[in-house]
């Protein structure tokens, strides 16, 4: 198969013989087009793969630079953590230290306001690694609690000592003012008979404080058949205090009352004559001579 071109000169007609050869240019140029847009776009999509792991990788960094800001992040708040629950252990620490301290005259010796000396030569050692701090400060705080319960019973102890000392009996329950019936039989002020008295009588003016003769816990403080207004306090060990016929009453039942603290005001309420007070001291139950616990010197 062939062509014959035509070409109009200006002087004749020119005729160009076109051969195979010249009409498969057009298909080998089409196919070399082809060849040179796949070649193009094999390099365009590889370019874009390479784009889009690049892109992922860099998520992928930067996923785990959060991922390590977070955990770093985590380890101090725990070491945090750490530090305040320690800090607080501390100072409740040296306040109970303090307090048995102050408690036992030992102020000069322990000072615990005071930085502890520690001191000496040292080599360089290695990294501590954060792991390795948070457990040592972990078995620190557990001795810390250890030591805080043993001060805990220290300081229970001493306290109970320092309880012991106020529940003690001893004193006259009126600030002033004079005995005016002892206990034991007596002639009754109302019939003339002879009758038991159960307690001791102060008698004064009006209005005269009345105080506890020892620390405890005020378990009536209410009008009371024959007492008048009375107010009884539980000093433990199954000993009782009564202080009877008052004008008025200045505790409530449950109160804890130290020894010493104005409890009442004399008065002449109930059964009675003119104003007193009428003091009883009771074991497990019953009524004993209060004489011993007043005259008796304070523990």
């Amino acid at each position: 198969m062939s062509v014959t071109v035509f070409i109009q000169g200006r002087k004749d007609v020119k005729r160009w013989h076109l051969g195979k050869r010249w009409l498969m240019l057009p298909v080998i140029l089409a196919a070399l087009a082809i060849i040179l847009y796949q070649n193009s776009n094999a390099r365009f999509v590889d370019q874009q793969a390479n784009m889009n792991s690049e892109r992922l990788e860099r998520e992928e960094q930067k996923q785990q630079v959060l991922n390590l800001k977070q955990a770093t992040e985590s380890q101090l708040s725990l070491l945090v953590t750490h530090v305040a629950r320690m800090q607080a252990k501390i100072t409740r620490l040296e306040a109970l230290g303090q307090q048995v301290a102050s408690q036992n005259d030992l102020d000069g010796q322990f000072d615990f306001s005071d930085e502890v000396g520690v001191g000496g030569m040292s080599d360089l050692g290695a990294s501590v690694e954060l792991n390795q701090l948070i457990q040592d400060m972990d078995k620190l705080a557990s001795q810390i609690d250890h030591r805080e319960q043993q001060l805990s019973v220290l300081e229970t102890v001493v306290s109970n000592l320092h309880i012991d000392k106020e529940r003690y009996i001893s004193g006259r329950p009126i600030a002033k003012g004079w005995l005016s019936s002892p206990f034991g039989l007596r002639n009754d002020p109302f019939t003339g008979r002879r009758a038991m008295h159960k307690g001791i009588d102060f008698a004064g003016a009006k209005g005269t404080e009345v105080v506890a003769t020892a620390a405890g816990v005020v378990t009536w403080a209410g009008s009371m058949f024959g007492y008048g207004n009375l107010v009884e306090i539980d000093h433990g060990n199954g000993l009782h205090t009564r202080y009877g016929h008052n004008a008025s009453l200045s505790v409530q039942v449950g109160d804890v009352v130290i020894k010493g603290q104005k409890v009442a005001s004399m008065g002449s309420t109930g059964r009675s004559t003119g104003p007193h007070v009428h003091y009883e001291v009771l074991r497990g139950g019953r009524q004993i001579d209060p004489q011993k616990y007043v005259y008796r010197k304070a523990g």
